[in-house]
């Protein structure tokens, strides 16, 4: 693994790896355990898209690993003024030891990588969300135990986070339900990977979705760059809530994920986030050890 640009870039065994590196990263910190791997070691951390969780995590994460993070804005950068990614690639593999991306086209992630000569790490891009992914996937198990046999449902936009759960959580043996309206569904290349997987189901029902799913996750209806579309997609999504009826269909002991930040009212429900609030948190805090993973098995 030299870059992490997409899930469907990943091996089930790739997965697994970075997801018990991250358990142990958690399990030293939360015993003051120090772990500087990467120590003197810089990321570069560029930002086309706003942040909380992303910079953050990625910030904190490098610092208790021992390095330095660098937050760079893509107004400050000659990236803003027309200078090509390829020579910003370029020039920061000459000063850091990893860049980390968060931007609109995921083409602008694999040039950055393709021209890098450092590892490059994909924050988050329209076509796919892998640490959040990772995160989500460290949870499920923490909560769960294991993958096998699990049903995993999504219920709602066939965005970046839809992308990135039906491959990961497919990889790693998990069954997999979507339910999104006909005009929003995945990207044609997951559906081409996911077609591979008996396991896979995509339909326009979220009913027929959450039926006996282990676990049930959502994501705001309009991401960002997509605010002018709020009103068009709120008819779109009117049914693709998840709320309690949605969640009588899951198993009784079925956890909520939430990649955040959520619009309560909208694709959730208040009362079933803070039924779930705990692990949906939970999943907001593994973003921090999932990633701490990523750069130590990038970095070190």
């Amino acid at each position: 693994m030299n870059d992490l640009l997409k899930m469907l870039d990943l091996t089930p065994q790739q997965i697994i790896e970075i997801l018990n590196l991250a358990d142990q990263l958690k399990y030293e910190q939360k015993n003051g355990i120090p772990h500087p791997h990467l120590k003197g070691k810089t990321l570069a951390m560029i930002f086309q898209k706003s942040s909380t969780r992303t910079r953050v995590s990625f910030e904190v994460g490098m610092y208790q690993l021992g390095g330095h993070p660098l937050v760079l804005n893509a107004n400050e950068l000659q990236m803003g003024r027309g200078e090509p990614i390829r020579d910003t690639a370029r020039v920061l593999s000459r000063y850091v030891d990893g860049i980390m991306i968060r931007t609109f086209a995921q083409q602008d992630v694999e040039d950055l990588a393709h021209y890098a000569t450092v590892p490059v790490i994909n924050g988050l891009t329209d076509f796919s969300h892998p640490c959040q992914v990772l995160a989500d996937l460290m949870t499920i198990r923490e909560y769960k135990g294991k993958f096998d046999g699990l049903k995993m449902c999504y219920i709602g936009d066939g965005n970046n986070m839809a992308n990135s759960l039906i491959v990961g959580c497919l990889k790693v043996g998990m069954r997999v339900s979507v339910a999104t309206p006909e005009n929003y569904k995945p990207h044609p290349d997951v559906l081409a990977f996911a077609q591979n997987y008996d396991t896979f189901e995509l339909t326009t029902s979220p009913q027929q979705a959450a039926q006996g799913a282990d676990v049930v996750i959502t994501d705001v209806w309009a991401s960002m760059g997509q605010e002018k579309e709020q009103a068009e997609r709120a008819k779109a999504f009117a049914g693709y809530q998840v709320n309690s009826e949605i969640m009588s269909l899951a198993k009784p002991d079925a956890i909520v994920q939430h990649c955040l930040p959520a619009h309560r009212g909208e694709e959730i429900t208040d009362e079933v986030f803070e039924a779930h609030a705990n692990e949906i948190f939970d999943e907001a805090e593994n973003r921090l050890h999932a990633q701490k993973a990523v750069l130590v098995k990038l970095l070190k």
